[in-house]
């Protein structure tokens, strides 16, 4: 009773039944398959075909008639050219299907790639214009050269300045000490030097 309901159960799968055919490795049929249609495609194909079909015709008319295998109307080359092109035709349609399949992969992969460099184009464009904002704010070379020649303007008037200072209070020192020969200026030109 155990084993009948074995049988029955749907979460197992069923023994199969019926005629067992071979199995046949799909990459192997398919790379044979497109040999053969790769060879069909060919100028030696047609060439050697062309010699069989006129050596076959050439037999068959010109020889004695004890020794033709095929009389005039040509059934068994009729037979055998239909027969390659039945077999001939599914083996071209798999070859095109396998390289049809790999034209698709192909393209997946060609527009994965431009999805990809189409980002970081928009990545790099964003950047870019992130710096050219950030270069607006920063100085040039121009402004800092200027901004450098205005400070060292700016210390050579205080050094000057300075000077005039210590001049005049050497001066003022050697008048107080009655060392007053003439030789400190008068009292508003000193007054004028004075920075404000």
């Amino acid at each position: 009773m155990t084993d009948q309901r074995r049988g029955e159960r749907l979460d197992q799968p069923r023994e199969p039944r019926g005629l067992k055919l071979p199995r046949v490795d799909q990459e192997t049929f398919g790379r044979w398959a497109e040999g053969i249609a790769r060879g069909m495609g060919t100028a030696n194909f047609i060439v050697y075909m062309t010699l069989v079909i006129s050596a076959w015709f050439a037999w068959n008319t010109l020889v004695p008639a004890e020794l033709r295998f095929d009389p005039y109307t040509f059934t068994f080359l009729t037979l055998i050219l239909s027969i390659q092109a039945s077999y001939a035709a599914p083996l071209i349609l798999l070859a095109q299907n396998r390289q049809a399949d790999r034209d698709r992969v192909a393209l997946d992969e060609d527009r994965r790639r431009a999805t990809m460099q189409k980002a970081d184009t928009e990545y790099l464009a964003r950047e870019i214009a992130a710096l050219r904002i950030a270069l607006g704010e920063v100085a040039t070379r121009d402004f800092v050269r200027s901004e450098l020649s205005r400070l060292a303007e700016e210390l050579d008037e205080v050094a000057q300045r300075r000077q005039r200072l210590e001049r005049r209070q050497r001066e003022e020192s050697a008048a107080r000490s009655g060392d007053g020969d003439g030789l400190h200026e008068p009292r508003d030109e000193v007054d004028s030097d004075r920075p404000t």
